[in-house]
């Protein structure tokens, strides 16, 4: 198939040249044939950067679709990497697939068509922004960015380098979702005026206890361009990295993207934004995790409706739309309305179908090949994501802001406005 490369993708000596962080990779490169060799019919190659258990969920996905093929795993631990490639070899009962410790020498294979990126939130962009400019088609786990700025910089390498992207908030390619949402397009549930968003809350621990740093794990490639801290064997697990400020935003970002993704999808604001936020959050006075363990954000759209986003404390789990006619609550597994008749309706053909997509791996896969956009791209994740990070802020600075969606930026603000910037640990940036 043919892998699109933009005339500017970096060479694998432009790759090694940078001086970044030595690379501990394999010694040659595999004998496999370019899958751009064998035209639109053949499998697209796929690097997995990242195969922790997250990484191994969405690797064993490619692993099970006809038409790919995964040909290289990458991360920091030694064990996870053997795991990975073992899986692989295993599955394809042959000995070709390669590991890496360096993302970047995976990248700079030019057999390889398309990556994963199932890594630290704070990895996500970083890895991302490398790939397009080595001319790899991705899938990037959520959440995205952990900035505004960061953001823009990837959808600018997207469109530059002509990439094709697909965000990891696979409930877009759940029938659930979708069917929920159009019911609202379709006004169904008549003028839709608010939605409800409730999602898990993040968590408090103990403080971590510095501890020397395993053979196993390249410790400071996996702190990259987040502030370097004492190493502590708990801070590499999900349950404590994704509730600290230094690599996420926590489960307001971790979790709830999911959620107020799918409530941007149903608003039809998928390339839009609120006008106004405004909201309250706790955060843990000590301790290592210390995002928000509970918050209360009301934005308001241009449109009229007004969105309200808490921890599921607050708010039933799921999406909750409500018209002047009825509502309909979605989460995964559920859908209910009222009237309850509306679940036995069917859509016209004249009437507003959003994109279908029934397999969030095969989506992309396929799109991979016609380059056409996927059911989430880069324009709609950046807008998507932006609801966490408006969340966050407005809770942080606890007073209304205005926004512009347009600009992208605060109105007036100057102060909200760094906080769409954060620094990145050199050499690393994007």
């Amino acid at each position: 198939m043919s892998s699109g490369r933009s005339g500017n993708s970096l060479t694998r000596r432009d790759f090694l040249k940078t001086g970044l962080v030595a690379a501990a990779t394999a010694s040659a490169f595999p004998a496999i044939v370019p899958s751009s060799a064998f035209g639109a019919n053949s499998r697209v190659a796929v690097g997995c950067i990242g195969v922790g258990p997250q990484g191994r969920g969405v690797m064993g996905n490619f692993l099970r679709h006809p038409e790919a093929q995964v040909v290289a795993v990458c991360d920091v631990n030694a064990l996870r990497r053997k795991d990975a490639v073992d899986a692989v070899n295993a599955h394809y009962q042959t000995n070709g697939c390669v590991s890496y410790n360096d993302f970047r020498e995976l990248l700079a294979r030019g057999d390889i068509d398309a990556v994963t990126v199932v890594t630290p939130d704070h990895w996500h962009v970083p890895h991302a922004v490398f790939a397009a400019k080595a001319g790899k088609d991705m899938y990037v786990e959520k959440p995205l960015m952990l900035s505004l700025q960061q953001g823009q910089a990837l959808r600018d390498a997207i469109h530059r380098y002509g990439r094709v992207f697909q965000y990891g908030t696979q409930q877009r390619s759940s029938r659930e979702f979708r069917f929920a949402c159009e019911l609202v397009h379709n006004k169904r549930i008549g003028d839709l005026r608010r939605i409800k968003v409730g999602s898990p809350a993040s968590r408090q621990s103990e403080n971590l206890v510095p501890m020397a740093v395993p053979e196993w794990l390249d410790y400071e490639l996996w702190t990259g361009p987040a502030p370097l801290a004492p190493y502590s064997d708990k801070l590499i697990v999900n349950d404590y990295w994704w509730h600290n400020t230094n690599y996420a935003l926590g489960y307001v970002a971790g979790w709830g993207i999911h959620h107020v993704d799918i409530a941007q999808w149903g608003n039809g604001t998928d390339l839009g934004g609120p006008i106004e936020v405004e909201g309250t959050g706790e955060f843990p006075a000590d301790g290592f995790c210390d995002c928000a363990t509970k918050w209360n954000v009301t934005m308001r759209y241009a449109n009229g409706v007004v969105l309200d986003y808490t921890d599921e404390k607050q708010n039933r789990h799921g999406i909750r739309f409500e018209g002047t006619n009825g509502w309909v609550h979605v989460a995964r597994g559920i859908l209910e309305t009222e009237p309850n008749s509306l679940l036995r309706g069917t859509l016209g053909p004249n009437e507003i179908h959003l994109y279908e997509s029934a397999s969030h791996v095969g989506n992309f896969i396929e799109c991979v090949k016609s380059r056409k956009p996927t059911v989430c791209p880069i324009d709609v994740a950046i807008r998507s994501d932006m609801i966490c990070h408006l969340s966050d802020i407005a809770m942080r600075l606890n007073r209304k802001l205005r926004w512009d969606p347009d600009r992208e930026r605060f109105v007036d603000d100057p102060g909200a406005d760094r906080m769409l910037v954060r620094a990145m640990r050199e050499p690393w940036r994007v």
